[in-house]
């Protein structure tokens, strides 16, 4: 343990990679971090494993962040998400280029018969929005979110363009993956990705792991959760967007109305893979690097023809929905102006707020952040871009 002033810094850092604890640590003394955690592997070994400050955003520091802590990632775990499609496909289960109607009937509805599994992961399927918003309750019934996004007319045209699907993301995957595979997404997550890698992650929270759960909460005034990351505003800014409530912005995040508490266990239980999966940093990095390579005890989750295909940009420029240009492969954004990775070919996901998980196949890293202060952006928080830039420093 270091002490970087008042916050002490618990883990470890190897040798050649100071400058990551050193971001680190400044995150809670120049950038307003009150509790988090970061994770590196390099070539399938554990290299960094941080985590300082407290556990509940609310808590005072009464409660320590912990190593065995677990936070909501948010959007964070669309990539896990994603993961679980594409698993489907790499085991000859579910076909990228098929309608989705060919394996979940409903969906065909009012124009989405031609809507395929490739444009649905890569945002191109025209429903990032619903005509009547769900109730909290409804949205984790396991039957409101898909029955509603399968009746939805597209809002663009599918595969003509792309808008970041914020909320419908969990319905449209979850329900593919229940059609294909008989299994929910957290079950499948808990099978397939989590037991074999022994991860400390889950869609669904178990109620024996709710003690391990820390608050999460906003560190500013709450604002428009969406700022791109670039510096260059378009002619309609994100701010202006949120702020209309007939844009297809808010929409789009307000598919869930009101916004859950998601600090409430019943929240948390819930399966919703594009807002609630529950982690720690450790288990995103490592996640990642199974993405790209072997960890620790031999474990691969893609084949090489599987993560070309999951970093190949299937979406690029104007964004429907986040009102600046965006990069997308099958579910995961790709490095660029909106979401700052290591470099070109790194692919990952932020969650609203902080978050970020990601792995760049060419300097083997699999990178993840969790923090329980939630700030005001979805892909360029500073406290993960300051991590990002150390991570580059000590490849250099």
């Amino acid at each position: 343990m270091d002490d970087y002033g008042d916050v002490p810094v618990h883990g470890t850092a190897e040798d050649g990679w100071e400058p990551v604890r050193a971001a680190f640590a400044s995150n809670f003394s120049r950038r307003g971090d009150r509790g988090a955690a970061v994770a590196l592997y390099r070539h399938g070994r554990k290299v960094v494993d941080l985590w300082a400050g407290s556990a509940d955003f609310d808590g005072g520091g009464d409660r320590p962040w912990a190593e065995d802590s677990v936070h909501t990632v948010r959007s964070a775990g669309k990539g896990v998400a994603a993961a679980c499609l594409l698993l489907l496909h790499q085991r000859g289960q579910l076909d990228l280029d098929a309608p989705v109607g060919s394996y979940w009937a409903e969906f065909k509805a009012r124009g989405k018969e031609r809507v395929t599994v490739r444009q649905l992961l890569a945002h191109r399927a025209g429903v990032p929005a619903l005509e009547a918003p769900l109730t909290p309750e409804q949205a984790l019934d396991g039957v409101s979110g898909p029955r509603a996004v399968a009746a939805q007319e597209p809002l663009f045209p599918p595969g003509a363009a792309h808008g970041y699907h914020a909320q419908t993301y969990s319905w449209l995957l979850g329900e593919l993956v229940m059609r294909a595979s008989g299994r929910t997404i957290g079950r499948f997550v808990a099978e397939e990705i989590a037991r074999p890698l022994g991860l400390d992650l889950w869609v669904g929270l178990p109620a024996e792991q709710a003690h391990r759960v820390g608050r999460i909460g906003e560190t500013a005034t709450p604002a428009p959760p969406v700022s791109g990351g670039l510096r260059a505003r378009p002619k309609r800014s994100v701010r202006d967007a949120y702020a209309d409530p007939g844009s297809l912005t808010r929409r789009a995040f307000a598919a869930i109305t009101p916004l859950p508490d998601e600090n409430d266990p019943s929240y948390r239980a819930g399966e919703l893979a594009a807002s609630n999966a529950m982690a720690d940093a450790r288990s995103l990095a490592r996640f990642y690097a199974a993405l790209i390579g072997e960890v620790e005890g031999g474990r691969r989750l893609f084949v090489p023809a599987t993560l070309t295909a999951a970093r190949t940009v299937e979406s690029e420029g104007p964004d429907r929905v986040l009102v600046i240009n965006t990069r997308f492969g099958l579910g995961y954004m790709l490095h660029g102006p909106a979401s700052p990775l290591l470099g070109a070919g790194a692919f990952g996901h932020p969650g609203r707020g902080g978050s970020l998980a990601f792995a760049d196949p060419a300097a083997g890293i699999g990178f993840g952040y969790v923090t329980n202060g939630l700030q005001q952006n979805v892909t360029a928080d500073p406290r993960a871009q300051a991590l990002v830039r150390a991570v580059r420093e000590c490849l250099r």
